[in-house]
Formats: structure tokens, sequence, C-alpha cells
């Protein structure tokens, strides 16, 4: 490792170990104000983590993290590190690290997971106004993160109010078609099966419960930019989810790039790769502010 490189991991840690700190400080005069488990709703695990850069007049726009876990797991503590990592790449951005309702034996997947989404996003709306900004989101998700940004940012048929002002989407290893052959075999497929979707929630007639929840269904040509990032040796999420995705956003002409890291599912954040993904989200957005 690099002495530059060396420094950025420090200077990093040492913000995460002084999580009590209201100024996130990482070097190079990049500073963010930190706003730590802000409620968003009533329910104790609908919480987010915000920071808003410092010494700038305006921002580019607020990234929105949302963690995977199977849709009944996790945490946004996962994606803090790296989440720091954007912040220091991306300083006229600000960050939000949201958690979102578990679905469980007795709860559901949908649709408190993108309700959830949307509550985070009005908040985000409402504490931006009041600093007179009105910036767009990019949602950026891993696995079951991804596949709820994915789910939120492609879906135009149910009234999510903050939809539209999303501008893009980093999926990280997310599945997008659960019906997908290959897909059955996930491990835990069964709790999928049952706990995808509540059948008491009202939804629409022209539409099945088996198109609700797989994102390519929801693809049109008003579909929100796409960088994907799957892993050449992932047992979890099988490559066709890749090539279901990259058809279905050729087929709407969607702007959309899709890179392959080496390693499984959960190695995508390792040194090399997540250094390669920051590189590839960089040049993503420049591209899509040009367009």
């Amino acid at each position: 490792m690099s002495m530059n490189k060396l420094f950025v991991f420090i200077l990093l840690a040492v913000s995460i170990i002084n999580c009590k700190e209201k100024t996130i400080n990482l070097g190079e005069n990049i500073s963010f104000e930190k706003q730590q488990n802000i409620s968003y709703g009533n329910d104790s695990q609908q919480k987010m983590d915000f920071y808003i850069p410092k010494n700038i007049d305006s921002i580019k726009g607020v990234f929105v993290v949302i963690h995977g876990g199977g849709w009944r797991a996790g945490d946004k503590s996962q994606l803090t590190f790296f989440t720091l990592s954007l912040m220091q790449r991306f300083p006229e951005y600000a960050f939000a690290n949201i958690n979102y309702r578990l679905a469980s034996e007795t709860s559901f997947v949908l649709p408190n997971q993108t309700n959830d989404i949307d509550e985070a996003l009005s908040l985000l709306v409402k504490k931006t106004t009041e600093i007179k900004l009105n910036p767009e989101f990019i949602l950026l998700g891993n696995s079951a993160g991804a596949h709820l940004s994915m789910l939120y940012g492609y879906n135009s048929f149910f009234d999510f109010k903050q939809r539209k002002k999303v501008k893009a989407i980093i999926n990280i290893v997310g599945p997008v078609d659960l019906y997908d052959k290959d897909f059955v075999n996930y491990f835990d497929y069964d709790f999928i099966k049952k706990n995808m979707i509540d059948q008491k929630s009202p939804t629409p007639t022209d539409i099945t419960n088996r198109d609700i929840p797989n994102p390519v269904f929801w693809i049109t040509e008003n579909a929100p930019s796409t960088l994907s990032y799957y892993g050449n040796q992932d047992t979890v999420i099988p490559a066709s989810q890749k090539k279901i995705l990259d058809s279905t956003l050729n087929k709407n002409n969607i702007i959309h790039e899709t890179y392959e890291f080496t390693g499984g599912h959960n190695d995508w954040d390792k040194e090399k790769n997540s250094r390669f993904l920051i590189n590839k989200i960089d040049e993503f957005l420049k591209q899509i502010d040009q367009k």
C-alpha cells in the first residue's frame, strides 16, 4: 500500500472512531457535518445518517446509500466506511446512509421497504429545502439494497413521491428478476416466495404479484441512468441477472454501464475493487451530467 493510500486509510479510520464528533474532516479542506440516527418514521429501524458538505455554496446531489442483507438482515453501519470513501471523492455531494424496516417471518419486504426509501427521500427533500437546495438523488445499493434501489427508481406505476428526483442508480450485485430460473437456487428463496409481498396490500389490477418485485419489469424509456457492478465468481447472484438487466436497459435506450470485479458476492468492497468502482462512478456521473 502506497503512503498516500495508507494516509487515506488512516484518515477514514480515525473519522469512524471519532463517531461522536459532529464534523468529519477528510483532509484537503473536505469536511462534512454529520447528523446521526435521524428518524424518518415511527419505527425504530427507520433511521438514517446524513452528511452535509461544509464550506460550499451548493451541493450537486445526494447519494442515498442502501445496505444489503437479504431483505431481512443488515445495517447501515456495514456501508459507513464505503460512504466515507465516497465522501472524500465527491465532496460537493451530500450523503444519506439509511436503514429500513427488515422483513421477518411475520412481516414483508414490499411495500414496507420501498415505502421507507420514499419516506427517507421525503425527509431529505425537506432538509435540503431548508438550506435552499433542491438536489437530485443517486440511489446506491448493494445486494438487496441494490434491488430496492432499482425497484424504487424504475417503478413509475406506484405513487412514490420522490421517484422523479432520482437521477441515477448505482447497482452493486443486485438481483433484478427474482423468477429467473438461475436465481431460484438462492439459499433463502423460500423466504422470498413467502415474504416478498404483503398479499393484503392493495395492488393494481392489471399486473400480477409475480411482476411487482422484479426491477426489470418496470424499466421504461424514462428509467434513471444505471451503473452496475457484478462479481465474476458470485455464487449468490447468478451472471444471468446482469445479462437480463443489460438487455432490458438496452431495449429501452437507457444510459447504462456494467462492470465486473474479480471475486464473490461480498468482494466488491475490497480495496482494489472499491477503488475501481468509485472511479467508474465519477466518470459515469460526469457522462450523464453532459447529456
